[in-house]
């Protein structure tokens, strides 16, 4: 059964972002990987049933991360009352809940907090507060005693027209407000611009929902869930948060990080248990890892696979299409590009494999490449299983070499190289008796 309930979020991304120095839309600058914006949706997903986004005009890209969710697009930004207004057609029945895009770090646990909190007794309108280290200059909850052995919120008074009693409570607006949808769509529409900068803007519902009577409750969560992401030195202690997260819950899930604050993770990283990941690894986007693999430091994955009990690195870099076996092992100074190693097979000194196949138990020696593009287009390598490439071997692609075959050191192969054969493919090597003398001779008189 679905845990999510029958409400609706709106969540609110059509800021530009102008300290981010960015041509990007604020919620599309990613963490882990995924757009602030992503980040918010997955969360909203797991609560409620229905999920509306506001843009601006022209924010195309973001509109293709909303979907399959509705959009609704801020022609005019009048403030953040004016964008929830956009959306109000599409509130729909029971309560809504207006989230912000560049607030990604809320939880699940939080928002489910959120909506019980207006759910229960004697809650009209909920919101979400927090006191941080340093309130600076965050609204802060005007409340008293109701009662009950809890607090109602009165107002929310902004630092600039805030006195200095009400500058030193530390219980913080978050802006985050839940309420029923009839209810809270008449309190925006009833939302004046009567402040310095001409705009509508959504705390004001507070205000308005305590003078009608209604009875505002708050719920508080950690300042790092509801922390504001404007600017890109905030993206980057976001990202912090973020990538303590994924490393605690990949430990939990049985992956051993030797240096957990060193490695750096993605939102689709997945990594099965009993993995070790040494010092100073880097996961891009797309990477999966089996069970009891070893990833040694300082390499780099992206669009990878790794098999069980693989080893890959250290300095190792796997790029899109890699893909590594169960107990392949991929070492020092070697690069996979949309490549194959099957199980047991190793690369593990200096090696680029870009467009090949490499068979089960095959080894490729130290300096061996695979040409694979001729300047227009890409051809691919396959090598057979149990097959031995000896050191600084280049393999010209399209090319194929049969099972068990071995190519000596320091071959070029062109053609194809059937099973059990052996392949050379260098010139001949000559030796000239006193040749060394002669030619120090020749040198030292300046001559070719």
């Amino acid at each position: 059964m679905s845990d999510r309930v029958d409400a609706t979020a709106i969540l609110l991304a059509a800021g530009l972002g102008t300290r981010m120095r960015s041509h990007l839309p604020k919620a599309l600058h990613a963490l882990a990987g995924r757009p602030m914006l992503r980040h918010l949706i997955d969360a909203a997903e797991a609560v409620f049933q229905r999920v509306v986004v506001v843009v601006g005009p022209g924010m195309e890209a973001l509109e293709a991360v909303a979907a399959p969710h509705p959009v609704v697009v801020q022609h005019d930004r009048l403030g953040t009352a004016h964008a929830a207004l956009q959306a109000a057609g599409l509130f729909g029945h029971g309560d809504v809940a207006v989230l912000y895009a560049d607030n990604p770090l809320v939880t699940v646990e939080t928002l489910r907090r959120l909506v019980a909190r207006r759910a229960g007794p004697g809650t009209d309108l909920a919101l979400l507060a927090m006191r941080p280290a340093d309130p600076a200059r965050y609204g802060r909850l005007i409340t008293e005693p109701d009662g009950e052995g809890g607090e109602r919120v009165l107002r929310i008074v902004e630092w600039a027209e805030a006195d200095a009693a009400e500058r030193a409570i530390g219980l913080c607006n978050a802006g985050v407000l839940c309420a029923e949808a009839e209810r809270f769509a008449g309190w925006l529409r009833r939302v004046e611009n009567n402040n310095a900068k001409g705009e509508f803007y959504l705390t004001d519902v507070v205000a308005l929902a305590a003078a009608d009577g209604a009875r505002v409750r708050h719920v508080e969560a950690p300042e790092e869930e509801l922390r504001g992401v404007n600017s890109k030195a905030e993206l980057a202690e976001a990202e912090a948060v973020i990538q303590r997260r994924l490393r605690r819950a990949a430990m939990e899930a049985g992956v051993t990080l030797l240096a957990p604050d060193t490695v750096f993770l993605q939102a689709d990283t997945v990594i099965g248990a009993d993995t070790v990941v040494h010092p100073n690894v880097v996961f891009g986007p797309n990477v999966v890892v089996g069970s009891g693999a070893e990833i040694r430091s300082f390499s780099h994955l992206e669009g990878a696979v790794v098999g069980d009990r693989a080893l890959v690195g250290p300095f190792a870099r796997l790029r899109p299409g890699a893909d590594v076996g169960a107990s392949a092992h991929v070492g020092n100074f070697v690069e996979l590009k949309n490549a194959t190693l099957g199980e047991g097979a190793k690369a593990n000194h200096f090696t680029y494999l870009g467009d090949a196949s490499v068979g089960a138990r095959t080894n490729i020696g130290a300096g061996t490449i695979t040409c694979n593009y001729d300047g227009v287009n890409k051809h691919r390598t396959v090598l057979g299983a149990d097959v031995f490439i000896g050191s600084n071997a280049t393999l010209v692609a399209p090319v194929t070499i049969g099972d068990r075959a071995f190519v000596a050191a320091g071959s070029t192969i062109t053609d194809p190289v059937g099973e059990n054969d052996l392949a050379f493919g260098r010139a001949r090597q000559a030796n000239k008796a006193g040749g060394a003398e002669a030619l120090r001779a020749r040198i030292k008189q300046g001559k070719n």
